[in-house]
């Protein structure tokens, strides 16, 4: 079947508001996640991010250089690897996705207000088509995320 590539569009809310979301959902669907970013400062971010974003919500994560990374649900990257058995990559900050043969979904995160990220969204969806893999555009509304495409 394939990896499916879930792009979303960050229009209302930003990364810090829309990823724990969506990380929440990949959780209780049992699956583990691996998010990639290119910049250790955002996985650093995150990493403190995650324990605080809301008081009444707990998403066991933890950043790959430290021990036990294979057992973390949700796995924090800049590495291509895949130690957790992640079934969901999320992709933020124009991170490369490499390869996609491992997980059954790849989530697409861009900020629409930025040109350089709209731009490599759109070439990554272009390649994603051009492999073959089932694609989806998702935009943010005032009733939350709605599939487009």
């Amino acid at each position: 079947m394939g990896c499916e590539v879930w792009f979303y569009h960050l229009e209302r809310t930003g990364l810090d508001q829309a990823l724990p979301e969506l990380l929440e959902k990949s959780v209780a669907r049992g699956w583990r996640a691996i998010v990639r970013s290119p910049a250790s400062e955002r996985i650093a971010h995150l990493d403190g991010w995650l324990w605080s974003y809301r008081d009444e919500s707990f998403l066991p994560h933890g950043p790959d250089g430290e021990p036990g990374a294979a057992r973390q649900p949700i796995l924090l990257t800049t590495g291509f690897e895949n130690p957790n058995g992640a079934n969901v990559l999320f992709l933020v900050d124009g991170a490369e996705p490499g390869t996609l043969d491992d997980f059954e979904r790849c989530v697409v995160m861009f900020d629409g207000g930025d040109e350089a990220q709209l731009g490599l969204a759109r070439g990554r969806w272009s390649a994603a088509k051009a492999q073959g893999l089932t694609v989806s555009y998702w935009r943010q509304t005032g009733r939350g995320w709605e599939k487009q495409a």
